[in-house]
């Protein structure tokens, strides 16, 4: 009797081990099944922006691959970081990107005037638009997730550093976009220290056949000249107008700027226009510090009329700085 109840006990114990060891594998089989849901999961991304022209989030469930660009500013900095994208309008794209004029990207319009069925046509994951088209947002927005950037003159540096987050989210590139940016500050710094302790007076014009206009702080061009540069302006009251306050030479004579950094409008246009430096530098014009003291700056005109670009800004802080080359 002994013997048959010791049997019985191993009989009993054995069965206990066995189940055991099936209940445990059975677990780990759970275990593994779980962690490769949650790495297939990982693959599928959300990401979410919030801009201005909509109350709502835009979320897309993965990173966008065809794009559509509406803004200049937006391309040349996806073209630096090697962002590919599928459709731009090719009507003025700026010597620096003129590859995108190319046949292998589709044609969306102008910047004022966008091809909606051209663009709907495309099936694209995401558009991304400027200033310029805005008002469309809405129209935009029924075709695919439509993200809205834009530059704020009046805090240049603080809006772009905000569009260069929403693109590194959009597209993760927050490595990339921290490198640029820091970069970019580190060269703005260095000018402020300059113009911190100059006191020669700035004037910015636009030229437009033929006629000029001036931008003071807060403007379009004095955003980033004055306010972020450092420049001191030799009229601090001039209009905050889109396209400048209309002037005459006889107002440039009379303010006898140290510095005049120019704009050349009709070059971005492709107008016919004579030479800008020759119609510009007058006999009025060589009675000013800024003539007499080789102080007349022309600036790369499509980086600073599109802008708002990691390229763009690189080449608008270059011009800056070239009131210290010799």
């Amino acid at each position: 009797m002994v013997v048959k109840k010791w049997s019985l006990f191993v009989l009993l114990f054995t069965c206990m081990l066995v189940i055991s060891a099936c209940t445990s594998k059975e677990t780990d089989n759970q275990a593994d099944e779980s962690s490769s849901t949650t790495q297939e999961g990982a693959e599928s991304t959300e990401i979410k922006v919030q801009h201005e022209l909509d109350d709502q989030e835009v979320v897309l469930n993965k990173v966008p691959e065809k794009i559509v660009v509406l803004d200049f500013g937006v391309l040349d900095t996806l073209d630096s970081l090697g962002i590919e994208v599928a459709g731009v309008p090719q009507n003025a794209v700026p010597e620096y990107l003129k590859k995108y004029a190319g046949s292998e990207y589709t044609n969306v319009g102008s910047l004022v005037e966008p091809d909606f069925e051209a663009i709907d046509g495309m099936k694209p994951d995401l558009i991304i638009i400027g200033d310029r088209q805005a008002e469309m947002y809405d129209e935009f927005k029924s075709i695919a997730p439509t993200v809205y950037m834009s530059v704020d003159f009046t805090n240049y540096m603080d809006s772009f550093t905000d569009n260069m987050e929403t693109i590194a989210n959009l597209f993760n590139k927050e490595e990339q976009i921290d490198k640029e940016l820091t970069e970019i500050n580190e060269k703005v710094d260095a000018i402020q220290e300059k113009t911190k302790d100059l006191d020669a007076k700035t004037l910015i014009v636009m030229v437009n056949e033929g006629k000029i206009s001036a931008y003071g702080p807060g403007s379009r061009y004095g955003g980033f000249i004055h306010d972020v540069a450092g420049y001191k302006a030799v009229d601090e009251n001039i209009e905050k107008a889109k396209f400048g306050q209309s002037i005459n030479f006889e107002y440039i004579t009379e303010k006898n700027p140290d510095i005049i950094f120019v704009v050349d409008r009709s070059a971005v246009l492709n107008t016919a226009h004579d030479s800008t430096k020759e119609m510009f530098e007058n006999e009025l014009v060589k009675r000013t510090n800024a003539y007499k003291n080789d102080h007349i700056i022309y600036l790369d005109t499509e980086a600073w009329f599109y802008g708002g670009g990691l390229q763009s800004s690189k080449k608008m802080i270059e011009d800056t700085n070239a009131y210290w080359k010799e």
